[in-house]
């Protein structure tokens, strides 16, 4: 090879001269981060980009993930977690990097579908729209109900035709992906017998409980032992006693401002309603009851068939004169709502499934549906209330305006002041500038940054500043919620470990926490072995002065007292025989032993008829295991070869310990 290079030929140096080149890029193209990210990185509208992982992927501009999109989304879920919407602000940070992980893990998904070739034709889309969910509102009796009523269906939940369109093959894409990656799950007749029959079965049983705060309580170390304690934890209480700080300040709230209280005039409030109006839009909402036969996703027609006849037997019922509140408790298979009869709260129709929607809407308070086919199964809704999508008028919300008016004319007059303030008292000290407003410094004792100043409305801000200020700095300005401090930093009291005489009740307490988990752990083990040596749990508990409970018959979804819900770790009791001891049952907190006294198993009826409900929810169960696990590898492959570029913003987010 080096005598080919060494030869004069202009050839070979071409050749050569391309590797070379080649190479460069190649480095380029790997080493350099974000060479290809076409300015993703840097958009503040963008959350992010995705793209297909490794080199070609780098080379191409991708998919973007919009800042709009994640607050859409944002805002769709806290509505439909009834989020009261003076949390929806103070949360929507956090709302919006869990909404922007699902976008992204969506278009991750999108990606990977149509590289195996899973995309959606427009004949395709058409079929679902005949004959899936929103049949029955587009193709009622089988005929189209025309563009025009189209168009108007779509836009009630805010979107263009081609939008709706694009997201629903986007949908159906990926319900091709799930089912290609999860059609081969099977679940065992074993494993289905076996959940079966312990999701039918009920037992009653004893159970001696062991709190962990008894056991606390009888953890009475000496003074040596503490001492000794102390010391070998000395790293832990080398800070137990913070900071403190001392602060002076003076304050005014807003009805010390020279010339008092702003005025707003009816023309103020006008202007304002005319440049705000979008802000005082209300979303179309109903209020509805319904009972659901759910049909779960990928389910055959026979499946679905069994669940129409289902929902058309209780709707037959509730002509019939039935109570609809009694029939939702008895066959309703919505938990959130069966148990109130099918209520439901006031919902924006944004937040619910877009064939639930548009028949609620189309009730009048007090009239029922036929069967509506959504996308969780057959439901029979009854309306109870609907509001149109509109807006306040300005005699509604003149008070409110106005109100905020005053408040940001004060908050802008008392910051202005409080700048003046700031100035003057740089110049002449806070003693002489409060008394020249006819103001009073106070000056507190040692603080923690915890600590309150009881006589500001809200003193947060205050502390928050202090202690990042520093000792005799000049005055600064803090809101008090109701005016503002101005202030400096008179003490510094660094933090330090305590003296063990004034910390002796806290060195207590945390001896006795890390002594709890081994001593209850060790009583259970021995309760329960004495328990199984005398084949009776209640006179292993009276030797050990331990309490002895007993339950009522109970199953899976009951909760029993001390114990919670028995799906949990007591959950083992069901796999028992008859007179069976548990073994330790320790939560942490609350330990048991338990003693089967009577145990009841579903007859062979109840059982085959659970058997096939069982294999459904275990199957959809491991499909959705089986997904989840797809998703989390691709998104991860996607993430480490540059398949994903966030923004700079949501970069620095994701390394807060709040996601942003």
């Amino acid at each position: 090879m080096i005598r080919i290079l060494q030869r004069d030929n202009a050839f070979t140096k071409v050749i050569f001269a391309l590797i070379i080149g080649a190479t460069i890029v190649l480095m380029v193209i790997f080493l350099v981060p974000g060479i290809f990210d076409n300015g993703a990185a840097g958009d503040a509208t963008l959350f992010a980009t995705v793209k297909d992982p490794g080199w070609m992927g780098r080379l191409s501009s991708g998919t973007p993930v919009t800042m709009q999109e994640v607050q859409n989304l944002a805002r769709q879920q806290a509505a439909r977690q009834q989020i009261p919407p003076a949390y929806v602000q103070q949360l929507m940070p956090m709302l919006m990097n869990r909404a922007g992980q699902i976008e992204v893990e969506r278009q991750v998904l999108v990606h990977e579908a149509d590289r195996l070739g899973l995309q959606v034709s427009d004949s395709d889309l058409a079929t679902f729209l005949q004959h899936g969910p929103y049949a029955d509102a587009l193709f009622p009796e089988g005929k189209f109900i025309g563009q025009d009523k189209y168009i108007n269906f779509v836009e009630q939940f805010g979107l263009s035709v081609t939008d709706f369109e694009t997201q629903l093959k986007i949908d159906l894409e990926l319900q091709r992906l799930e089912s290609l990656i999860t059609g081969g799950v099977t679940v065992s007749d074993a494993a289905v017998h076996t959940e079966a029959l312990q999701a039918g079965t009920k037992v009653k049983f004893d159970y001696a409980v062991l709190s962990g705060d008894d056991v606390k309580k009888s953890i009475n170390p000496s003074d040596a032992e503490l001492e000794t304690f102390f010391k070998q934890n000395a790293a832990r209480y080398a800070n137990a006693v913070p900071e403190q700080r001392k602060i002076s300040f003076f304050a005014f709230d807003n009805s010390q401002l020279p010339g008092g209280a702003p005025a707003v005039s009816d023309a103020d409030v006008q202007s304002y309603y005319n440049g705000h109006v979008a802000q005082y839009k209300t979303e179309e909402e109903v209020k509805t009851r319904h009972i659901l036969i759910t049909v779960a996703k990928g389910a055959d027609a026979k499946t679905d068939a069994a669940a129409k006849a289902k929902a058309q037997d209780v709707l037959n019922q509730l002509k019939g004169g039935a109570s609809f509140a009694d029939l939702a408790k008895k066959y309703s298979e919505d938990p959130g709502s069966k148990d109130t009869g099918g209520e439901l709260p006031m919902i924006p129709t944004s937040g619910l499934d877009p064939a639930y929607a548009q028949a609620a809407m189309k009730l009048n308070p007090g009239q029922t549906s036929d069967l509506v086919r959504s996308s969780f199964g057959y439901h029979i809704i009854q309306t109870e209330e609907k509001h149109g999508a509109g807006a306040k008028p300005l005699s509604e919300v003149k008070d409110q305006i106005k109100a905020q008016l005053v408040s940001t004319k004060a908050a802008a007059a008392a910051q202005n002041y409080a700048g003046q303030l700031v100035a003057e008292a740089g110049k002449n000290g806070l003693q002489k500038t409060a008394e020249a407003h006819h103001l009073q410094v106070t000056t507190t004792g040692f603080l923690k940054p915890t600590d309150v100043v009881p006589s500001l409305p809200d003193s947060t801000q205050l502390m928050q500043s202090a202690f990042v200020a520093k000792k005799d700095a000049a005055p600064q300005m803090a809101s008090t919620g109701e005016g503002f401090a101005i202030f400096q930093v008179a003490d510094i009291q660094a933090a330090h470990a305590p003296n063990f005489a004034d910390a002796k009740a806290q060195i207590l307490d945390n001896y006795r926490s890390q002594q709890v988990p081994e001593i209850l752990q060790a009583q259970l083990i021995k309760l329960s072995n004495r328990a199984k040596e005398l084949h009776d749990l209640k006179k292993a508990a009276a030797e050990l002065k331990i309490p002895v409970k007993s339950s009522d018959l109970v199953g899976r979804d009951a909760q029993v007292p001390d114990l919670g819900s028995m799906g949990g770790p007591a959950a083992v009791v069901f796999s028992l025989p008859q007179g069976g001891i548990s073994a330790p049952i320790n939560t942490g907190t609350i330990g048991t032993v338990i003693e089967v006294n009577e145990k009841q198993e579903p007859t062979a009826d109840d059982l085959a008829k659970a058997v096939a409900q069982t294999h459904d929810k275990m199957l959809q169960e491991k499909r959705n295991e089986v997904f989840g696990i797809f998703v989390g590898t691709l998104v991860e492959r996607y993430a480490k070869n540059g398949g994903i570029v966030y923004s700079k913003k949501q970069q620095a987010a994701q390394q807060s310990p709040l996601g942003q």
